[in-house]
């Protein structure tokens, strides 16, 4: 019997074949797409050192080595920093190069604010100036902690508003997470590379724009025939996670609950779909480090005893409307009410009729969107191709302590998450940071087992 194709699948056939034809784009557009820019023109990196004394004026560190070297790994040159402190290396081909400093060369008591950044890697553009950061601090007059951590109130400060930045940008992924296990009992492993697919798609179109998915677009003007700025880039990024989120439902965790697959082996085959998905993505983008066209780096501002970049500040503000935004839209929406009403009884929500699978793909789409934007923000300082997979075990750890299955729970579970992390290498190391994530978690289930805002469920 033949099947008379319907509206709503010709969408669905299209939703694929965009997803199809975006994946096709990266892996054509990142690994090998050529600049728009004259390979004849040059770009430079420069940078200067310098930290602030017990009177808060600033000091130039002179007499610092600083290398460069290229894609490769090959060191091309290094130099000194002047009287000023400051480097600069002059006319460089379009391209990535890491920057390290030789910690070494430091004067006494003049140390490197994370002694594990001795490396940046930046992408020069022709005929632009790019600025290499490394933030070192006088010891002088601090107390050390046993683990070897300067302990002042400026740091304890500087320390958690570096951790309230990070719990808003877990908060984008967090929530996310906890609304698709809320309404599905899904735990998806997977939703490291949807972090990761945001924060590469934006790469893709911030370097591309949209010529790099339409070939002939290539001769017109941006955004169409050549790189978009950020803003616009992390827009159509969003619009590429939420895709994604709504492919992987329809296509395949739809059919999996049409066919009663259990939750135990769906959440097995996220695994296996995260695996792949990360090394398709080390495939196309490369294991080399990449930052983004604009905003790669820039001077700290100064806001008290606090030091912030301005793109710092900017996706903090814009993290905190984002996710006010996500909570009015949970709480005063008709579409907002039935997520919720679906996460909290799903059979009661479809008996009083809710159309319970319009809502799970409204939830896939919305987590992905977030995860995307959440990837853009972390990657404003450094793109990775397994960067989702590195942070996925603080988003689960926000989302359990938080409380399973609530977008509010996820939103407060990661900030004490963000917060916890960066305050505990006052004591410990910093490789160490992210068990404190683990041991927190471990406390608060210990007196709350439904997580901060969770609520207890009766057995039997």
């Amino acid at each position: 019997m033949r099947t008379i194709p319907t509206r709503r699948n010709t969408v669905y056939r299209f939703i694929g074949l965009v997803l199809v034809g975006i994946a096709a784009a990266l892996s054509l557009g990142i690994g090998s797409a050529g600049a728009q820019d004259d390979a004849s023109t040059t770009g430079k990196v420069l940078g200067v050192l310098q930290y602030r004394d017990a009177d808060n004026q600033k000091v130039p560190v002179a007499g610092v080595t600083i290398s460069l070297a290229d894609e490769g790994g090959a060191e091309l040159a290094s130099v000194v920093t002047d009287a000023d402190g400051n480097f600069v290396f002059p006319d460089l081909e379009p391209g990535i190069y890491t920057v390290t400093i030789d910690p070494s060369g430091l004067p006494d008591q003049v140390t490197l604010r994370d002694p594990e950044r001795t490396s940046v890697t930046v992408t020069v553009d022709a005929g632009r100036e790019t600025r290499a950061l490394f933030a070192v601090e006088h010891a002088e007059g601090t107390s050390a902690s046993s683990g070897g951590s300067s302990v002042n109130t400026r740091r304890v400060l500087q320390l958690t508003v570096e951790g309230l930045k990070q719990g808003l940008y877990l908060a984008m992924a967090a929530i996310g997470l906890s609304l698709i296990f809320g309404t599905t009992g899904l735990t998806n492993f997977a939703h490291a590379e949807m972090i990761t697919w945001g924060m590469l798609t934006t790469y893709f179109f911030n370097f591309y724009g949209l010529a790099g998915l339409i070939g002939f677009m290539a001769g017109w003007p941006a955004p169409f025939g050549g790189g978009v700025n950020l803003v616009w880039a992390a827009l159509l990024g969003m619009v590429c996670g939420g895709l994604l989120g709504y492919g992987l439902d329809r296509f395949l965790f739809r059919r999996f609950r049409a066919a009663g697959i259990s939750l135990i082996a769906q959440m097995v085959i996220t695994i296996g779909l995260s695996i792949f998905l990360r090394y398709l993505f080390l495939y196309n983008f490369g294991g080399t480090p990449r930052t983004f066209r604009d905003f790669s780096a820039q001077r700290a501002l100064e806001i008290g005893p606090i030091d912030l970049t301005p793109k710092d500040i900017i996706a903090m503000i814009l993290s905190v409307v984002v996710l006010l935004g996500v909570g009015s839209l949970l709480q005063f929406t008709r579409v907002g009410k039935a997520m919720r009403a679906v996460a909290d009884n799903r059979d009661l929500a479809e008996s009083s009729g809710i159309d319970v699978q319009m809502v799970i793909s409204w939830v896939w789409i919305a987590g992905g969107a977030l995860a995307a934007l959440g990837g853009v923000f972390f990657g404003l300082d450094q793109l990775k191709w397994d960067f989702g997979w590195r942070i996925l075990l603080l988003v689960f750890a926000a989302v359990v302590l938080g409380g399973l299955g609530t977008a509010y729970g996820a939103l407060v579970g990661a900030l004490v998450v963000g917060i916890a992390i960066n305050v505990s290498t006052l004591w410990i190391d910093a490789e160490l940071k992210n068990m404190i994530a683990l041991i927190f978690m471990v406390v608060v289930l210990l007196f709350r087992p439904q997580g901060i805002l969770g609520r207890p469920e009766r057995i039997g």
